[in-house]
């Protein structure tokens, strides 16, 4: 990478907002992933499947999958630990850079994919950088995941520590993902797509440590100097019990260039 390059992109990544770099092999561990029903779908509607971005790939969970069926696939995210926590495959390259700026090159991508991550960028200059990137028939996918559910008293639970204990704590671009992705904008033409949800039977332990990589837990801690978790973990346990059922809404919204803007 360019010295004078690399120079500016860390002073970059220090003015962005990067709520993962910390404890990134929890996040690897516990987060939830994306049903092959999404991937299955995706690739029904790619006509090549020669080059992917990854972007804010995190630690390579979606690069993994995408790269089984992709020649290569390009993952870029603003956070080393994130990356150095990553999936490891051939046809993967990582690299440290913003999602609105990289150095790519024009028409190179038959898939651009963002995976809970869009909601911190720059909306305009990432949408002017896929269309910079992305070929004229390639597709943007970007995706996320909503608030779990579980049994009611689990849903009771989490419910007022979402919205009460650690409510205040959230960044705004959380409202993005309540919203369901739906305000987000998207200047592209869009392919609607089915509903799709992720469901897992999880343990408690399991429970636990995915709330403890939420970033509003994380502000909590940092704030208040304890772990909010801690505040409600008895009563979670007696409505959780030692394993139940998981269930993901997953956000998603696919689109193409419009003509107008090749």
């Amino acid at each position: 990478m360019d010295k004078i390059f690399y120079f500016e992109l860390k002073i970059f990544n220090q003015i962005l907002k990067d709520n993962f770099s910390s404890k990134s092999a929890n996040y690897k561990k516990f987060r939830p992933g994306y049903p092959y029903e999404v991937y299955d779908f995706i690739k029904s509607n790619l006509s090549a499947f020669e080059s992917a971005w990854d972007c804010g790939t995190g630690n390579g969970q979606v690069a993994g999958i995408i790269a089984e069926f992709f020649n290569s696939v390009e993952a870029t995210d603003i956070s080393e630990n994130q990356i150095k926590n990553a999936v490891k495959k051939s046809n993967i390259t990582y690299s440290i850079q913003p999602a609105e700026a990289t150095n790519f090159n024009r028409d190179q991508f038959d898939l651009i994919i963002s995976a809970q991550a869009v909601h911190w960028f720059d909306f305009d200059k990432f949408y002017a950088e896929v269309k910079r990137c992305l070929k004229p028939d390639g597709l943007l996918v970007i995706m996320g995941y909503g608030l779990f559910t579980s049994n009611p008293e689990t849903n009771e639970v989490i419910a007022d520590f979402y919205d009460t204990i650690i409510g205040p704590y959230w960044n705004p671009e959380r409202t993005y993902l309540d919203e369901q992705y739906h305000t987000i904008p998207f200047p592209f033409n869009e392919v609607k797509a089915p509903k799709f949800f992720q469901v897992y039977e999880w343990d408690i332990e399991h429970l636990l440590g995915y709330l403890n990589t939420w970033s509003a837990v994380k502000h909590y801690e940092r704030k208040e100097g304890e772990n909010p978790v801690a505040l409600i973990e008895a009563k979670l346990r007696d409505a959780f019990g030692k394993k139940n059922q998981i269930v993901f809404p997953i956000l998603f919204r696919m689109g193409k260039i419009n003509n107008s803007d090749q």
